[in-house]
């Protein structure tokens, strides 16, 4: 099975031409929002971490943390494993934060082969760990390992972004946004770059890290 993954700028023009041709709604919003961010991010454990972190806080709190804890050493799983809770606590982590670090250092996870799985894949095993979710796994995907076909519709951002664009009554669930994600593909992961680009703008705040 092939897996498309973004790359480059070249990969996001691409997928934002197909969702244009694709979606009226997103033609029209597509053009005030460039250049869309290409978003990607270096894979392993530090990234899987700041997921964490990122987990139903504010992207400002997310960076503040997520400094701390690099400037403490603690972005290495050998730093997390051996840290106390309280270490953990005392810069920023809350104790059920602490606690998921905590496992995603003692998880073993195999970061290279996670590139060779399918999406489903990616998700199953991420998710297997204690205190990932499947958005965190999703956004692992997304960033991390570049998948073109990823969408995360539990995230609040994208529900606001597609409630406006969409001119819904009120923010659609995860289940419904999943729903209506599937007419994006195979550019999902690029129709999320486009609202949460959007959601910066109305809200004049950022929706993801």
């Amino acid at each position: 099975m092939i897996v498309r993954v973004i790359t480059s700028d070249t990969c996001i023009r691409e997928g934002a031409e197909h969702l244009a041709r694709i979606e009226p709604r997103f033609a029209a919003i597509i053009p005030d929002l460039q250049p869309l961010p290409l978003r990607l991010k270096p894979d392993g454990f530090a990234a899987l971490l700041g997921a964490i972190v990122s987990q139903q806080v504010s992207v400002a709190s997310a960076n503040a943390i997520m400094g701390r804890l690099v400037a403490a050493g603690m972005d290495d799983p050998r730093a997390i494993a051996l840290a106390s809770a309280e270490d953990l606590r005392a810069l920023g982590l809350s104790a059920q934060k602490a606690r998921y670090a905590k496992a995603l250092a003692l998880a073993d996870l195999d970061y290279p082969g996670l590139h060779a799985l399918p999406n489903d894949a990616v998700i199953a095993q991420l998710t297997q760990v204690t205190g990932i979710g499947v958005w965190t796994a999703e956004i692992y995907a997304m960033f991390s390992l570049g998948r073109a076909d990823v969408f995360a519709p539990g995230d609040l951002a994208l529900q606001e972004a597609a409630r406006v664009i969409f001119d819904l009554p009120d923010r659609p669930r995860d289940t419904a946004l999943r729903a209506m994600a599937q007419a994006w593909a195979p550019w999902r992961s690029v129709a999320a770059r486009v609202m949460w680009a959007y959601y910066a703008i109305i809200k004049d705040r950022e929706g993801i890290r």
